[in-house]
This record gives structure tokens, sequence and C-alpha cells, in this order.
């Protein structure tokens, strides 16, 4: 007779797919899981506690880093919740281009999110396939902010600065001939604009070809197929959102169901699942990199035809320009002070939500009329689906484990926060 063993094992920190800060404790009955026990604060960086011995502008950069594969999207919810208790409202322009970039981090995030899942399954080719395309999105990140990552791009108010009229050119190397780097340049011949709008005419092929690899492929459905199923109602009680509950098969997307900024001006379809499980996850998210390439060609489109300012004219919030700040005294006053002191909101809550690539980002600020937040509390997709970590395992074999990890497209810098 063959003899089961019962074993309690941690899977990671340093396993490959725990990303290095997860530590699951596993209790196995043979290889099938009992029971799954997240332990959590490996990353804890206080980033919450941080905010509040700071000016409000000084925090914005802090959200880069919580989701750093959703960079621009954190510093949204936390822009607009300043916004929301300012009453103020960004420039129009400014609103289209921060739908724009929103969009570009849900490829940004999505494209990440399914090289790294097809990679812990053994997929290795999608990494490699994904990674190609998000060199683009970082240089459109670069060339609006100087950062390839953390962009600290948004500010109350609007946007830090226009998008650029030129993009930055290869030069040749000993890696590069001239050839090479002229080919290479081409699309980086005209704006900043021409260079997305390129990308976008493109993209499409490219989804078509993860599609290829990955939908119809017979190892990837049986890795996927059938785990880690979650019911429409269950992922409404575990607090699920974005691809996750949208997965399950419930149409919610704070883009349609709460509109912010432009979202309601412009058209796109919400993608829903019907099974709840890792397979749908992944079609959802395959379709969601779609969507968001026919909305950033409608905010191409727009922006392309309407001029205007990217910030508001309020210099108790917003700084001056550099021209003016060297010439005109006011002006030097305005900038010393607000970067030095900031600003004060008024007293009272806030809590402001937006539709980021892993669910729903809120930011909960509490204000007592200083310069800086009374409390700040972030709401963070990925620390709910993680809380379902036992649930969505129990009964399943460890290598389905890895795919379920997978699925959650789990961050830990905005669980430890």
């Amino acid at each position: 007779m063959p003899e089961f063993h019962n074993y309690t094992l941690n899977f990671g920190p340093q396993h490959p797919a725990a990303h290095g800060v997860l530590r699951l404790v596993l209790e196995l009955d043979g290889e099938v899981v009992q029971r799954a026990d997240p332990h959590i604060g490996l990353l804890h960086r206080g980033t919450e506690k941080l905010a509040e011995s700071k000016p409000y502008n000084q925090s914005i950069p802090y959200m880069d880093r919580l989701d750093y594969v959703s960079m621009i999207c954190n510093e949204h919810g936390y822009v607009l919740a300043l916004e929301k208790m300012l009453g103020i409202e960004a420039p129009e322009r400014a609103q289209y281009i921060r739908v724009m970039f929103d969009e570009i981090t849900r490829l940004l995030n999505h494209i990440f999110q399914l090289g790294a899942h097809a990679l812990d399954v053994g997929a290795m080719t999608m990494f490699l396939y994904c990674f190609r395309e998000r060199e683009s999105l970082m240089d459109m990140y670069e060339a609006v902010s100087g950062a390839r990552m953390h962009a600290a791009y948004y500010r109350p108010g609007g946007v830090y600065r226009d998008l650029p009229d030129s993009m930055p050119q290869y030069k040749p190397s000993k890696y590069k001939n001239e050839t090479e780097t002229a080919r290479m340049n081409e699309v980086r011949s005209g704006s900043l604009l021409d260079f997305i709008e390129d990308f976008t005419n493109r993209f499409p092929t490219y989804v078509d070809e993860y599609e290829t690899l990955l939908t119809d492929n017979r190892i990837w459905k049986q890795r996927t197929v059938d785990i880690g199923i979650v019911t429409p109602e269950r992922a409404k009680q575990l607090g699920m959102t974005g691809p996750m509950l949208r997965g399950s098969g419930v149409e919610w997307d704070l883009r349609k169901k709460q509109p912010y900024e432009v979202y309601d001006k412009l058209e796109f379809d919400i993608p829903v699942g019907t099974h709840g499980d890792c397979y749908d996850r992944y079609l959802v998210r395959i379709e969601e990199m779609r969507q968001s390439n026919r909305i950033i060609k409608q905010c191409i489109d727009w922006l392309r035809h309407n001029p205007g300012p990217v910030m508001l004219d309020d210099h108790k919030i917003t700084p001056p320009s550099r021209e003016h700040m060297k010439t005109d005294m006011e002006s030097l006053i305005h900038h010393f002070k607000l970067f030095s002191e900031g600003y004060s909101l008024p007293a009272g809550e806030v809590y402001s939500a937006i539709e980021h690539p892993k669910g729903e980002f809120g930011v909960y600020l509490v204000s007592d009329g200083a310069n800086k937040p009374y409390r700040l509390k972030i709401r963070a997709a990925g620390f709910a689906h993680l809380s379902a970590m036992h649930e969505m395992t129990q009964g399943h074999m460890i290598s389905d484990v890895v795919a379920i990890i997978g699925t959650m497209d789990i961050v830990f810098g905005e669980i430890d926060r």
C-alpha cells in the first residue's frame, strides 16, 4: 500500500512563482492543498504612515511605488482624492491625457501579468514576446515624464506638462550600426502622439500573437481551465474587483458604473467571463487590452484637434512656469511657498476610487485642515484577492497554486503598504 504523508511547508518567499515576497504556508495531503495561509509583511514600507508626515504633493511619488507595474494609475487615485477635497477639476485636455496614460498603464500591467503568469506555468516564450511591447510603452512614460517607471506625472489640477513634440532618437553605437539605428528611429521621427498612434496600429497584431501562443494551447488550457473557480456571489462577498470579479461574470467596471475624468465620453466594452476560472480571467485581460487600445485611439484623435492648458492657473495649488518664476517676484513667492509648505485641504474626509488594472484602487483621506493628511488609507485591489488564496487553492495540487497566484496578478508593493 502506498503511504500518504501530511506536510506543512513554506511556499516562498524564495520560490520563483512567489516573486520574492509572498510566503504561503501550505498544509498538504500528499500533493493536494488542504489549507493555504498567506503570511504578508515581508515588504512592508509604511507608505500610509509616511504620507502623514509630508505635504500632499510630496506623497505623489510614493504612490508610483505601491503597485510598481501600474505606476501612473496609483497616482490617479490619490490626485483625484486631493482634487475632490479642493473642489477643483483638471482642464479637459489634462483629463484626456490622464485617461490615455491610464490605459497605456493598463496595457503595461496586463502584458506583464500575462508574461509572468505564462512563465510561472511553464510557457517561457510569452515572457519574451510581452517584454518586447513593454519597451515601447516604457518609452512613452519616459518621453512624458523623464522616468521609465516612477513617473510622478499627475498633479492636483492637471498633469506636470503637455505631451512633447519630439521623441528621443537612438544613436549609432558599436552594437547597432547606422542602418539598424535609422530603422529603429523611423517611428520616432514625429511627436509622442505619432509614436503612440503607430503603436496602437500595431498592437492588435501583437495580441493576436499572444492568443496564437496560448488561447487554444492544450497545455495552457489543462493548467488553467477549471482551476481556481470563484462564483459571482462569492467573488462579491470576498471583495474582488477588476478582472478577478469580471472573470466570474459580474459586469462591474468603475469607468462605466461610476465614470471619472472623460470616460463617459469614450466608447468601449466591459469584457466578462462565464466560468470564473483562471482561463476566463486570462481571456478577460486579453479583451481588456483590445478595449484599452480602442480608448487610446479615441484619446489620440481628441488630443490632436484640441490644444489647450494641461494645468489649472491657480498658483496656490499649481506651480508657475519656470519662465515666470525667474522673472516675476510674485511667481517666485508662489513657487517657494508651494514647494516648501504646500497647500492645506479643508477639514473633512474623502474616498476616491479608480478602475486600476488590478481592480478598485481607492484612497481614503482624512484632513484636519493642515498641509498634510491626518490619516491616509489605501484600498489596494490585490489585498482582497490574496485573502481568497485559501478558498481558491483548497483541493487543488501544488502546481495549481502557481497558476492561481499568477491569475490573481498580485504585486506586493500595494499589499504590504
